[in-house]
């Protein structure tokens, strides 16, 4: 975070030296790089995307930018600049097999393509004219297929520019258009309608109401023990008998009453519907405390999260302190000096705790692992200093030993990081099921298709790509290409396409609001909970918006992600640049996505947002997705009814944006 402060600063200070009068080469590399970025994997200056020095077929450059896979860099300039010049190719340590294509674009159009490019060739040289250009995008092209090390380069890339003017980055203007109408002052019941849990171990659900408070509590047919507190409806005890049991639970206010059927089966799955909560990565980084851990669950209550079913605060990675205690196992470092006080005080909210760790020797912010090459599990300050070097699971394990200590915490949820194997995630697996506690087991991250029976079988759930990025390009990879993960979601075992990117993030540059549009936050929710996906807000909770808050409380919507079928829906269909994506729901009925993706990835201007873009008119042939008859369809977003419907329904989609329906039959 300072290294990102001091860029800033330091960016400032450039912009503040210019006079009107002048005109200046700017080279790429003093600009706050990774702010302009839109792609996935980070982009460095004055270095390749491995922080080593760029080069170009032994060709060394002081300056320019180094970039890894499909890579996009967008500049507002707004007209003030006169020119780009680079040299550009693929960096000597990158991938020798794979051809990359460079592109600039003013404006909507292509001003320079290169030729394929491949490791070991001569860099091409860019000059182009920017006189009048609005938006410049740098884009580079290459199928990578998952290969690593795809590093290519901007070489002394720089823009010339006229007066004080600086390229920005982006604007994302647009209306934040709230379309859902608030709750109802009445009670309704909004936690999840199954609950599992194994025999033995502590049980905690709470009752998630809407409405106005003071607000009472009940649960009839309440096995036996379990005990309700019926001010905050919060459930706990044991179970020991193996069953399903059916429990009618009740929520009264001054203003009316709610009741709902939750169905409680104790046995061996645990996660029956998908987590819904916060993680701390996206928000504070390694800046993460228990002052900040704590202001979020107070957040989660305060801002009424809580009462529309979100649960979850876990805490990533930078936690960790040295090994010791009566497991030997990892324990909190200074910034944690409480910490199963923090784990009591969040159990109090009705709320569940969880925790990062990973089975390397250092974590990817180079704290204290789950192994070691000290048979005791020292992390020596030789090994902190080189951090990257341990990102390798040691030879001493100690699965068991922090598994333990987990448990004694009370802790609910691990986040377990790694380049993901079998061998580590089935060590972990069996180590939590034999804590006495059901802690909910998410790996991370990317984990390989090709072993998707296995995380079923091991995991709660996977992180099925790389980390998420606040752009359109990341979501989209993140989650529109999902499909092919859906049959391997439901109940016990879910599909995981990382945090949520609103409100304000930190992914990849000093905290700044989502770039994602108002259209594309939609979509993001929207898709999330088609797919049954984990919901976990990447951002601080305290200082979301009325925008983002109206996302994140819509009922039907997260009913959808939480419905106790747990079937991740299906693309079925993409017709004229919109895709169709359906799920078929407990009581029958379906949930269904239209988003208007466009021809994104199809052209190198469809990387970019232009600001001209508009809606599309979209029909949809009911029939032709196998629904036949009437159906009753509800606008989710607006929880409007719009009519009885057979054959065709006629729509208008907005840009990157969503139409999100449930259709009963009738």
């Amino acid at each position: 975070m300072k290294i990102h402060q001091t860029l800033t600063i330091a960016y400032f200070f450039l912009l503040s030296t210019l006079s009107a009068q002048e005109t200046r080469p700017i080279w790429l590399d003093e600009l706050p790089i990774k702010s302009f970025s839109e792609g996935i994997p980070a982009v460095l200056g004055k270095t390749n995307a491995a922080g080593d020095p760029l080069r170009i077929a032994g060709v060394t450059y002081p300056h320019g930018v180094g970039v890894n896979s499909t890579s996009i860099l967008a500049f507002f300039l707004d007209g003030h600049a006169e020119s780009f010049s680079a040299l550009v190719g693929v960096d000597d340590l990158g991938n020798k097999d794979l051809p990359h294509k460079f592109y600039v674009i003013g404006d909507r159009k292509i001003l320079f393509e290169s030729r394929e490019i491949k490791w070991g060739e001569a860099a091409q040289k860019i000059e182009v004219n920017l006189s009048g250009i609005k938006r410049l995008g740098l884009l580079v092209k290459v199928n990578d297929q998952g290969m690593t090390r795809t590093y290519s380069n901007w070489g002394n890339a720089q823009i010339l520019m006229q007066g004080e003017y600086l390229p920005q980055t982006m604007p994302n203007t647009a209306e934040r258009y709230i379309l859902t109408p608030p709750a109802p002052q009445t009670p309704r019941i909004n936690s999840p309608k199954v609950f599992g849990a194994r025999p033995g171990n502590p049980f905690l659900y709470t009752i998630a109401a809407s409405g106005t408070r003071p607000m009472t509590f009940s649960a009839k047919k309440l096995p036996e023990g379990l005990t309700l507190d019926t001010q905050t409806g919060i459930i706990t005890g044991t179970i020991t008998q193996r069953g399903t049991y059916l429990v009618t639970l009740g929520a009264k206010n001054k203003m009316g009453s709610a009741q709902q059927t939750l169905s409680i089966k104790i046995g061996d799955t645990i996660a029956l519907t998908p987590p819904i909560g916060w993680n701390g990565w996206n928000s504070w980084a390694r800046n993460i405390d228990q002052g900040k851990v704590i202001a979020s669950a107070d957040a989660m209550v305060k801002m009424g999260l809580n009462q529309h079913g979100w649960t979850y605060i876990n805490i990533d990675d930078a936690w960790q302190g040295q090994r010791g205690g009566p497991f030997n196992a990892i324990q909190p470092n200074e910034k944690f000096p409480d910490f199963k006080g923090m784990v009591n005080y969040i159990h109090s909210l009705g709320l569940k705790v969880g925790i990062y760790s990973t089975p390397m020797i250092t974590s990817y912010a180079g704290y204290v692992g789950g192994s070691s090459n000290f048979e005791k599990g020292e992390l020596p300050d030789s090994i902190v200093q080189n951090k990257r070097a341990y990102r390798y699971v040691g030879k001493y394990r100690f699965e068991s030993n922090d598994a333990l200590q987990m448990a004694a915490w009370g802790i609910d949820y691990l986040k377990y990081d790694w380049r993901i194997e079998v061998e580590s995630a089935e060590r972990m697996s069996e180590a939590i099921q034999k804590s006495g506690r059901d802690i909910f087991y998410s790996i991370s991250n990317s984990a390989p298709f090709a072993n998707a029976k296995d995380w079923v079988r091991l995991c709660n759930s996977w992180r099925t790509g790389p980390d998420i990025r606040d752009s359109w390009h990341s979501l989209f990879v993140s989650a529109f290409t999902l499909d092919k993960w859906s049959p391997y979601g439901g109940p016990g075992h879910w599909n995981d396409p990382d945090m949520m990117i609103l409100g304000n993030v930190t992914t990849g540059s000093p905290m700044h609001p989502t770039r994602l549009t108002p259209d594309e936050q939609y979509s993001h929710v929207s898709l999330f909970s088609l797919l049954s996906a984990p919901l976990l807000i990447g951002c601080p909770i305290e200082q979301l918006d009325a925008f983002t808050l109206n996302l994140l409380t819509n009922d039907e919507v997260i009913a959808i992600d939480q419905d106790p079928l747990g079937k991740p829906a299906r693309l079925i269909a993409t017709e004229n640049g919109v895709q169709i994506w359906i799920k078929s729901l407990a009581d029958g009925s379906y949930a269904l996505g239209l988003f208007n993706v466009g021809d994104f990835g199809q052209t190198p201007q469809s990387y970019f947002r232009w600001d001209d873009e508009q809606p599309v008119n979209f029909t949809l042939d009911l029939t032709k997705l196998g629904l036949t008859g009437k159906y009753q369809l509800r606008d989710v977003w607006r929880q409007k009814d719009l009519g009885v419907f057979s054959g065709k329904f006629q729509t208008t989609i907005r840009h990157h944006g969503v139409v999100m329906l449930k259709l009963f039959s009738k």
